[in-house]
């Protein structure tokens, strides 16, 4: 657009509309090429219809105050410009300038109360808006005004949406009659509505919150109503792209969410992008579920279909569910980089509570950054193979179409990872494995480009970690297949490329789910959603089977038959039982999942001499037999190893009864008393003034002496 350096050359618009916009006007470029605005020349008799039409904009409704005014009287200047002003107003949207939100604050030059009679319905609902124009009735033609629009956006500083309908924290001008709402109430609301739960049932569960508050009123369901068809509103709106750049609207995100992020690193030549997200929900369930107990992460998901791969850092909740505490978006995962979130999370967790301490950390790859992990948590590393075990099975069931190889195939691979701790050479046995199976040409090519490379590394890790039990495998599985579930819908898969997107799924409808699920099984409501959380592992589902549906087969224990529950016709094959690696025909295994059918066969196979134990407890038993064997003569660290080995049975002893124990005040009674003095109990945690020394027949009137004045001092620091 040209920019016009004379007045004269605007032309003057008149709307024929009784009330207009400046949607309606044409904007001319009005100054010099280093500093221009946005202007128009309209009649000055028809100022009032545009602040009308200006206040009813539908997307932000408001109304316009004088900021600042100045009046010229006529014939005053000599000598003057064509722009020159005989009236000058500044009209600034009514929810600003100030921004009595969070974050926000009075302008520092306000030293007096503005007249409140046109601005916002009171100073608290100012935001920090940032529109605001210029009307001058020029000294020249009294009979026009020139409008000088300098920010037409009702924003903020920062950027966002700050008022009005499309606005997701706006109070609304009946702030004050709404009726109490608490941060639970508020979640739950937004987390059925982002689930797609129908208006009508987010509005009774919303209303039953409320009257524990308010009582019933029809006054208090009507405002109710109002406010859960606003959050709705206000939910169905939001958009994951603030920006149409891809990292400037990332940018803006953290600026608007810094309670919700733990580490930013924008991308640089030298760093790497790295955003660590964490809401205050979820910093609560990680110190509540992850002190004193193991944490696992779900690494490198979505490698290769999202902009960046997401790795979740998951606790295990009280019914040993997977339960996402911290997520973390970047594509780096050098040591320096994965330290430098881990302390920023590990720091806010013991910003809350200063003891805060995880006993173990389970990792899925055998990339990962083990001595990382060791520094920041001072931990043991446990490992897991349900990443390899998902992959392995999938790929053969996709690239082989044979059922009867297949579960041989799986079978030989269970083989091999099963005889890491007999002394067999596992890169000879993969040799004869790829050679016995030469005829399955796709599943052997795949074998041999991404695993062959690098499977001395995962059997390393398998031999020197601890592995990880069925349980937590199948819990942190079950995770994943929900974020896929949740992330890879079709209607979002041209968004996959998105960091913003990737974002805003998993703050919004991830997060609601697992929050609802939560709160389900806590408060004992929503039973349709408390019985699909508890469902959602396969090891639940698992102990709902009854013993009697399992059948072993006696003689070569080749495969174990499950009656199944919905149609007592219907019976499931498990080949190879008593395995991680056992192969089942239904349509949860047959999609390379860890299956109920498999884990409860496990279950009963355990009880039997016949078959193998689990790779967990061969892992365990492998370690105490190394601790054992490592002192080579009559030592001292022969009685560090004793030691160690009674201190692990103790704790192990421990876990068991309390898991398995009905009542918990049967572990208690059990436990050994502790006698303290009543000094103790009464002062705990008081450091003492000084050290206390032996007392002798002299010392006593100094010393009450010196206790007299010291109560006296205690008396006076009281008062002042």
């Amino acid at each position: 657009m040209d920019i016009i350096e004379s007045i004269l050359d605007i032309p003057v618009q008149d709307p024929k509309e009784e009330e207009f916009s400046s949607a309606d006007l044409h904007w001319t470029k009005f100054g010099n090429p280093e500093h221009h605005d946005d202007v128009a020349l309209i009649p000055y008799a028809r100022v009032d219809a545009f602040i009308i039409g200006e206040c009813s904009n539908v997307e932000c409704p408001t109304r316009f105050h004088i900021e600042r005014g100045r009046k010229r009287s006529k014939g005053s200047l000599k000598e003057y410009k064509n722009d020159e002003y005989l009236e000058y107003r500044l009209y600034w949207c009514s929810f600003g300038p100030e921004n009595y939100g969070e974050g926000g604050g009075i302008l520092p030059s306000r030293r007096y109360r503005l007249n409140t009679r046109n601005r916002a319905a009171r100073p608290q609902s100012m935001r920090g808006c940032t529109c605001h124009f210029v009307v001058k009735r020029l000294y020249a033609r009294p009979s026009l005004a020139l409008i000088i629009y300098n920010d037409r956006r009702h924003v903020n500083k920062s950027g966002f949406v700050c008022h009005g309908p499309l606005d997701r924290d706006a109070i609304g001008p009946g702030a004050k009659k709404i009726p109490y709402i608490c941060s639970e109430i508020q979640q739950q609301t937004m987390s059925m509505i982002y689930l797609g739960i129908p208006e009508e049932n987010v509005l009774e569960k919303h209303i039953e919150g409320i009257q524990r508050y308010c009582g019933s009123n029809a006054k208090v369901n009507s405002l109710a109503s109002q406010y859960v068809h606003k959050l709705g509103m206000i939910i169905k709106r939001s958009t994951h792209e603030l920006d149409l750049d891809d990292q400037a609207s990332i940018r803006m995100w953290v600026e608007r969410n810094k309670k919700s992020i733990f580490f930013y690193q924008d991308s640089s030549e030298a760093d790497p992008f790295i955003l660590g997200i964490q809401t205050e929900w979820q910093l609560q369930q990680m110190i509540r579920f992850g002190h004193r107990s193991i944490m696992a992460v779900d690494s490198t998901f979505g490698i290769k279909r999202l902009k960046y791969p997401l790795c979740t850092l998951l606790v295990f909740d009280s019914r040993q569910h997977a339960l996402p505490v911290a997520w973390i978006i970047t594509r780096s995962f050098a040591k320096p980089d994965v330290s430098k979130w881990m302390k920023a999370l590990l720091d806010r967790a013991r910003g809350i509570d200063i003891g805060w301490k995880v006993s173990g950390f389970l990792i899925d790859d055998a990339a990962a950054e083990i001595d990382s992990i060791r520094d920041v948590f001072c931990c043991p590393v446990l490992f897991s193979l349900w990443r390899v075990r998902r992959s392995w099975l999938r790929n053969i069931i996709k690239k082989s179409s044979n059922v009867e190889v297949q579960r041989e195939m799986f079978k030989r691979l269970g083989k091999i990872v099963y005889s890491i701790w007999s002394g067999v050479d596992s890169l000879v046995a993969l040799e004869e494995f790829t050679q016995d199976f030469v005829d399955q040409t796709s599943f052997i090519e795949y074998f041999k480009a991404l695993w062959m490379p690098k499977i001395e590394m995962w059997i390393d890790m398998m031999k020197t970690l601890p592995l990880a039990s069925q349980e937590a495998s199948g819990a942190i599985e079950a995770y994943h297949v929900k974020l896929k579930v949740k992330l890879y819908d079709d209607s979002h898969l041209g968004a996959l490329q998105r960091v913003d997107w990737l974002v805003h799924k998993l703050t919004t409808e991830l997060h609601s789910s697992y929050w609802l699920d939560r709160y389900a099984d806590e408060s004992d409501s929503f039973q349709n959603v408390k019985e699909e959380y508890i469902a959602s592992t396969s090891w639940h589902r698992a102990l709902r089977i009854p013993d009697t549906s399992i059948i072993l087969e006696d003689k070569n224990q080749l495969f174990a038959k499950v009656l199944s529950q919905k149609d007592s016709n219907l019976t499931h094959l498990v080949w190879n039982p008593g395995s991680e690696f056992a192969f089942c025909d239904c349509e949860w295994a047959m999609q390379g999942n860890l299956c109920k059918h498999i884990i409860k066969v496990n279950m009963i196979c355990k009880n039997h001499q016949a078959y193998q134990s689990s790779m967990s407890f061969q892992s365990f038993r492998e370690i105490l037999m190394n601790l054992w064997r490592k002192p080579m003569d009559d030592s001292v660290a022969l009685d560090q190893a004793v030691a160690w080995t009674h201190q692990m049975l103790d704790q192990i002893q421990k876990l068991v009864e309390l898991n398995s124990a009905n009542d918990i005040g049967s572990v208690v009674n059990n436990l050994p008393l502790k006698w303290v003095s009543k000094k103790g109990r009464t002062f705990v945690g008081r450091p003492s003034s000084a050290p206390s020394l032996p007392s002798s027949s002299k010392s006593k009137p100094l010393d009450a002496a010196a206790r007299k004045k010291n109560r006296k001092r205690k008396r006076l620091s009281r008062l002042r």
